[in-house]
């Protein structure tokens, strides 16, 4: 994995600090919990702590609406997953796992239409034209 950060680490990190504002925090924690016991067991207890702290920070941010104090948790789990990623890339799959199955669903739909719209990728060559959108798109050419 080269050092740009890869953009399924930055949804992942940015829908986890997101479950920790919900019903389901619990069951994103479990699976946050459960994916570093199985590669770096000796953190795990430490990341429980750290996921109960931020869970209290998010909170804390929402109801004073301050979304650069969300900002700073959502880049400190995006780094934090970042590494685990680096050190560890045969868990793409998983993570990809995590963010589909356990981060994302529990995420009111605006939450999860955001996570779902971070990565817009395109690449032409020659002479190829490429069409992005976040939402509707009209194109006219003469």
């Amino acid at each position: 994995m080269d050092a740009a950060m890869d953009p399924m680490v930055i949804a992942a990190g940015t829908a986890l600090v997101g479950a920790m504002a919900t019903e389901a925090w619990q069951q994103a924690r479990r699976a946050t919990v459960a994916l570093w016991r199985r590669v770096r067991p000796e953190q795990a207890e430490d990341v429980d702590t750290d996921l109960v702290r931020a869970r209290t920070q998010v909170l804390a941010a929402r109801r004073a609406q301050d979304a650069d104090g969300e900002g700073v948790l959502v880049a400190d789990w995006q780094l934090r997953l970042h590494r685990l990623l680096r050190e560890n890339p045969s868990l793409v799959a998983e993570l990809q796992r995590l963010l589909d199955e356990e981060l994302t669903p529990p995420l009111p739909v605006g939450e999860q239409e955001r996570i779902g719209s971070i990565v817009l990728k395109g690449h032409a060559t020659g002479h190829g034209r490429i069409y992005q959108a976040g939402r509707d798109q009209h194109i006219n050419e003469r």
